[in-house]
């Protein structure tokens, strides 16, 4: 993937007409632009964004220290950002969400990715994706969220990618880009539990296909997962594999797959409801996004981006919104949509600085 410095002269937002529909309390989505090294807090009021803050964050003063993952903790006080460039090893960042100011930090792997904070609040789970090093196994480092000290750094597979926690705080799964497969952690013991095979092609991929690039994806291309997500109640897994163009849904308690869904080109991250009812993919290569309904496997829309190589998404808490980051080309500025889940239409457009990838909202 290819980082440059480009010059973000100004911030402007543009929006589509509002839903129609009661009234939306304000949410705050925070989003990280990883070439520009700068977060952004956008305050969405149910039909507009408005930028609140803009701040910079790394400390090479030369180099782009690219910002990658973003989460907020369940109580929106604090903010963790993953820092994916280091000399070599890659840095977990501590913000308070109320002075915007640094509070803490830790040394991780490399290439720190996606990054979950867990349901307790007391720990952040981050992938060490390892993008630019030799396709050997990387981790996922298990940092205690208070004290910022990483507690044990899991060896799991090859570029590993998302993270994130079953409902109930149990388990943590991440997808093997490479090795095309799922891992799960039990958060009790800090230690791999199981794994879930996605692809009898165990190594068919390539770095070429790393991030979800824009290559071709032949007829019978291995999956390349990019992303696992757990359904609301944690007994199913669903994850985007973004070479073979599917969405495979795994039964957790036996550990087998359940059925793939065929997916848009490229399909990325993906994003739950809180009721169950829909699965939001972005798709990387398709510039567009996916509502899928969980009971049939449907696709209920398909909303085009303003911007090329969608990359995340988060749902606002009530299930009413999902945002959608995409990241441009080149010196194109960053987006973030809002998706109004009722009505299946984009609500607000916003644009943010290049790159623009890791997001969460509050």
């Amino acid at each position: 993937m290819i980082r440059l410095v480009t010059a973000f002269v100004a911030y402007s937002v543009a929006v589509a007409l509002p839903a129609a529909q009661a009234p939306a309390p304000d949410y705050r989505v925070y989003v990280a632009s990883e070439a520009a090294d700068k977060i952004s807090l956008l305050r969405f009021d149910g039909a507009a964004f408005h930028l609140e803050r803009q701040f910079d964050t790394g400390v090479m003063p030369v180099d782009i220290d690219g910002p990658h993952g973003l989460a907020l903790n369940a109580a929106g006080t604090a903010l963790f950002v993953s820092i994916a460039h280091g000399q070599p090893n890659g840095v977990l960042w501590k913000y308070s969400t109320t002075t915007h100011q640094v509070v803490g930090r830790t040394t991780l792997g490399m290439f720190p990715a996606t990054l979950q904070v867990s349901p307790s609040g007391e720990f952040v789970y981050v992938v060490n994706f390892n993008l630019h090093g030799d396709p050997v196994p990387s981790s996922v480092s298990i940092v205690h969220a208070e004290s910022m000290t990483e507690l044990a750094r899991v060896t799991t597979c090859r570029m590993p990618h998302g993270s994130r926690f079953n409902p109930q705080g149990t388990r943590h799964y991440s997808a093997c880009m490479m090795d095309h497969r799922v891992v799960e952690i039990d958060t009790a013991t800090l230690r791999v539990a199981r794994e879930f095979r996605l692809s009898p092609m165990a190594d068919a991929g390539s770095h070429a296909a790393a991030h979800g690039a824009d290559v071709s994806t032949p007829a019978g291309a291995a999956c390349s997962p990019t992303w696992v997500q757990p359904s609301s109640d944690g007994s199913a897994l669903f994850v985007a594999c973004n070479g073979s163009n599917e969405i495979v849904e795994i039964g957790v308690e036996a550990g087998s797959i359940r059925r793939r869904i065929g997916a848009r080109n490229g399909v990325y991250n993906l994003a739950t409801t809180r009721d169950g009812r829909l699965l939001i993919a972005t798709n990387r290569r398709d510039q567009s996004a996916s509502v899928l309904d969980l009971a049939t496997g449907r696709e209920r829309a398909r909303l085009a981006t303003p911007r090329r190589a969608v990359h995340g998404v988060a749902i606002s808490a009530d299930d009413r919104f999902a945002f959608v980051s995409s990241e441009g080309i080149g010196a194109e500025s960053g987006s973030v949509i809002a998706i109004d889940l009722a009505g299946l239409t984009i609500a607000a457009t916003a644009q943010v600085p290049p790159q623009a990838g890791g997001i969460d909202v509050r």
